[in-house]
């Protein structure tokens, strides 16, 4: 067996890895600890408070992650706990699968966990909470155990099955894996199909999805009407929210603009791999003049049952989020599993050049933590366009603070803003949306938040607002107009002119009174 220096047992190796996982936990640990919370994050967090079986952006299983934030209201870090838990859990099944599949050599196990660890969703994913946490937890678990019942172990199905229901309770992405575990049979092992396993795994996966399902058809397919239009930009109705919709789903027309948006989502994916992709890109080249085989040495090296398996996770969800990148617009995020099982094909082939792709890895989580800091304290000089996640997170602690000195009831027009407004000021709980002014979302539902009815408001109240004006509210006028500023590195202030060239945000507190 090929071995690391000093390292001569399988129980050396495996402690080596151990201690990897432990660092790479430690680094997403530590920059979760610095990195404010994200607007979406806050989102879930509020979610978190009211566990249910469902809710009108996802199912619940991102709502579950976020319960740290029961322990200490108003911190990130404990509020990200659940997802560091998570993915370190998920390294370690990794660690479990690659060495299944045939990377046997301790130096291609820690390879291949090093890429899954310093790609950009890969990092991102163990910090920020999001249902792609939660997603890539139960995809490594299915792979795991759909890789032990292709190599003999057929009840193990029966396991796969319970982690693809845990993966569709986390996001409806996870529905993916079925076409990849039955193309894994057809080329693996396709007599198992005459057997039971895999349909009582089936049946397992759907008896554990089964409450959002009921969820779901209790509260008219909320949830799977609202992802359904989202990911095919197709209209499905008005939803049961209480207010009228104002979603609208415009995807690619044109044949120049769906090769546009088919090339910016095959550039992303590529992207995704960060300075990794350097060597990645040059790899075949590379040992093509070195004389090398990478094929031949994948193939004598991955397990025959498994390789169907690795090929099958990593291009299925690509090529099918490459077709609807066609006729949709197509999140960035929303194929990203196929780097797990890229990470293993990616570190044969990388084999011979890891020093390169240790210092790429090396770079982009340099890289990352160095734009987290920015997050935080606003210390680089970047352009609007590379401050995405600063104009995230920025802020909205002082303006909670603002907002909770008013005496009135105070309302937003985002759901974004609500949740922000509530995660940095918990005395906030009856601050929800404000209906029908933008994207409905799950506060209008009147399950985490009180449900507003603007019919049975009497009295004044505040709305923060990101409109230049102050939006047309049936029954009230606008009556006092207060403008905050909130500039990079630079506290938030009110003011009539903005105190920078370029504010992160515009806030604008109105007073509403009823008319009459």
């Amino acid at each position: 067996m090929e071995t690391l220096r000093g390292i001569d047992t399988p129980r050396q190796a495996w402690g080596l890895l151990l201690t990897l996982i432990a660092a790479m936990t430690a680094w997403r640990a530590g920059v979760a600890a610095i990195l404010p919370v994200t607007q979406d994050e806050a989102y879930y967090f509020d979610w978190a408070r009211s566990l249910a079986w469902g809710y009108f952006d996802h199912p619940p299983g991102v709502a579950l992650l976020g319960i740290g934030t029961w322990l200490a209201p108003a911190s990130a870090l404990a509020s990200r706990a659940g997802s560091l838990i998570a993915s370190a859990l998920t390294l370690l099944i990794l660690a479990r699968f690659f060495r299944n599949c045939g990377l046997t050599a301790p130096r291609d196990l820690a390879l291949a966990l090093g890429l899954v660890f310093a790609t950009i969703p890969g990092f991102a994913g163990g910090v920020i909470t999001t249902p792609d946490t939660m997603l890539g937890l139960a995809w490594a678990l299915a792979l795991h155990e759909s890789e032990r019942a292709l190599a003999g172990q057929r009840r193990r199905w029966l396991s796969a099955g319970a982690a693809v229901g845990l993966g569709l309770l986390g996001k409806y992405t996870m529905v993916l894996i079925g076409p990849v575990l039955l193309l894994a049979i057809l080329f693996s092992d396709p007599r198992a199909l005459r057997t039971r396993w895999p349909y009582l795994g089936g049946l397992v996966a759907l008896l554990v999805f089964a409450p959002n399902i009921l969820w779901n058809q209790q509260n008219e397919w909320l949830t799977m009407r609202f992802q359904f239009g989202h990911g095919f930009s197709t209209e499905v109705g008005a939803l049961p929210v209480g207010a009228p919709g104002a979603i609208e789903h415009v995807g690619p027309q044109s044949v120049g603009e769906r090769l546009g948006s088919l090339s910016g989502y095959l550039g992303t994916q590529l992207a995704f791999w960060g300075l990794i992709a350097i060597p990645l890109l040059l790899a075949p080249l590379i040992n093509r003049a070195r004389r090398n085989q990478p094929s031949h040495e994948m193939a004598g090296t991955l397990a025959r049952h498994a390789k169907p398996l690795l090929w099958a996770a990593t291009l299925f969800p690509l090529g099918f989020f490459a077709l609807v990148a066609t006729g949709s617009e197509v999140e960035p995020n929303w194929p990203a599993v196929y780097l797990i099982s890229a990470a293993p094909l990616a570190a044969l082939l990388l084999r011979n050049l890891r020093p390169w792709v240790l210092a790429a890895a090396l770079g982009n989580l340099l890289l990352l933590s160095l734009y987290a800091f920015h997050a935080a304290t606003a210390a680089l000089p970047l352009g609007d366009s590379q401050n995405r996640v600063l104009r995230e997170t920025h802020g909205f602690r002082e303006l909670a603070e603002i907002v909770g000195t008013l005496e009135e009831p105070v309302y937003a027009d985002r759901y974004q803003t609500t949740a922000m407004l509530r995660f940095y000021a918990p005395s906030l709980d009856t601050t929800t949306q404000w209906p029908g002014l933008t994207r409905p979302s799950e506060y209008l539902r009147g399950q985490i938040a009180p449900r507003l009815d603007p019919k049975s408001v009497d009295s004044p109240f505040w709305l923060v607002s990101g409109f230049g004006a102050p939006p047309a509210i049936a029954g009230f006028r606008s009556e006092t107009h207060r403008r905050l500023f909130d500039c990079a590195g630079q506290p938030l202030s009110e003011a009539a002119e903005a105190p920078c060239a370029r504010p992160l945000h515009t806030w604008n507190l109105y007073r509403y009174l009823p008319e009459g």
